[in-house]
């Protein structure tokens, strides 16, 4: 980011300004070797060192136990909610279980229904999206293929800040709070997230995976929709996105480095969100937030303003002064503040800041 610019695009989203540094201190030639990350073979043994870093640095981060494995893959979450049901639900008598907290969540069960029988345990489309579930109010199958849920949905702003519970491996679409925050990742058989949020550039896929599962990957299926062939091949079925790759090692690095663990990144990510909750709470005719207080995104800080033509006036006077990518998702509109891991708390203070001035000028009666 250029001095005194702060984007909150939610993906692809800021990234650590340590990262971005190296990155363009070795983009033209990497210490040592002199050869571009954006020129180097997949198959070098530069690489190997990568994955084996990367792997090695999600293991520490996440307390990763040795019965899973990692995956560096393509396509982002988007391909995983058809790769999801094709290794797990084809051929299946069981149901999968879907919680329905947003969009994502939609899309996926749409996916699985092509390879089986997708149950919806719940669906918050009654209250608009704008909350997660109870334990109660999830309609559970006895018995399920996997049971699949959406841990942030980054166009409303809604969170799991409780883990669900199923009768069935629990499938995790962690991409928009991946690395955010720590993860019972031995509670999981899957857990899935595209790189373009917390950890990296869009590209690269993580996928952690219970060995178990493997086993019940039906013959078949393609080769590059198999997770049993991406494992045997160490991630390197075909031409891995070598750069997404080497920027993610990075990226978790610094987490390990600089901020030392995923408690304290959260910790970190709790404060930021936060400061900008308590004026959505300080003003909530004027500043309208979406999601139920017990439901808060730390991610994705979501609200609406009391007009259209108030929204368009908020969104243009932050862009004007270097508060970037602030527009809601087309789909629900209204205004939408990233706060993934690598915003810093200055860009925060300073949009606070001006969601405060900003109130103050158009509605001082609420002041």
């Amino acid at each position: 980011m250029a001095q005194g610019v702060f984007t909150f695009s939610p993906g692809p989203a800021v990234l650590p300004l340590p990262v971005l540094e190296q990155v363009k201190r070795e983009v033209v030639a990497l210490e040592g070797i002199g050869i571009s990350p954006l020129e180097m073979s997949h198959r070098s043994a530069w690489f190997a060192q990568v994955l084996e870093q990367a792997t090695e640095n999600l293991r520490r981060l996440l307390r990763i136990p040795e019965n899973y494995t990692v995956l560096f893959l393509q396509g982002g979450a988007r391909l995983q909610f058809s790769m999801v049901p094709m290794n797990l639900l084809r051929g299946s008598k069981l149901p999968a279980d879907y919680i329905l907290t947003g969009s994502w969540g939609k899309k996926a069960v749409e996916e699985a229904r092509r390879e089986g029988q997708a149950h919806v345990a719940y669906d918050g489309q009654e209250h608009n999206y704008s909350r997660v579930p109870s334990a109660e109010e999830l309609q559970l199958s006895p018995q399920a293929a996997y049971v699949h849920f959406t841990s942030n949905e980054t166009i409303q702003g809604v969170q799991f800040h409780q883990w669900p519970e199923g009768n069935g491996p629990l499938v995790c679409d962690a991409s928009s709070d991946f690395l955010s925050r720590p993860m019972p990742v031995e509670r999981f058989g899957l857990i899935y997230a595209c790189a373009q949020k917390n950890a990296g550039p869009a590209g690269v896929t993580v996928v952690i995976l219970r060995n178990d599962l493997l086993e019940r990957v039906p013959p078949g299926l393609h080769s590059m929709l198999d997770y049993r062939q991406h494992a045997k091949a160490g991630s390197l079925l075909n031409t891995a996105p070598v750069f997404a790759c080497w920027v993610l090692m990075l990226v978790t690095r610094w987490l390990l480095e600089e901020i030392g663990s995923l408690e304290e990144m959260h910790r970190r990510n709790q404060a930021k969100a936060q400061l900008l909750y308590e004026v959505l709470d300080q003003y909530p005719d004027f500043y309208i937030g979406h999601a139920q207080p017990q439901s808060r995104s730390l991610m994705n800080v979501t609200f609406r303003l009391p007009s259209e033509e108030l929204t368009r006036e908020f969104l243009a006077q932050a862009d004007s002064q270097g508060l970037k990518e602030l527009k809601g998702h087309r789909s629900v509109g209204g205004v939408r503040a990233s706060l993934y891991n690598a915003q810093p708390l200055e860009g925060v203070e300073r949009l606070r800041e001006f969601m405060l001035q900003f109130v103050k000028r158009h509605a001082p009666s609420r002041c």
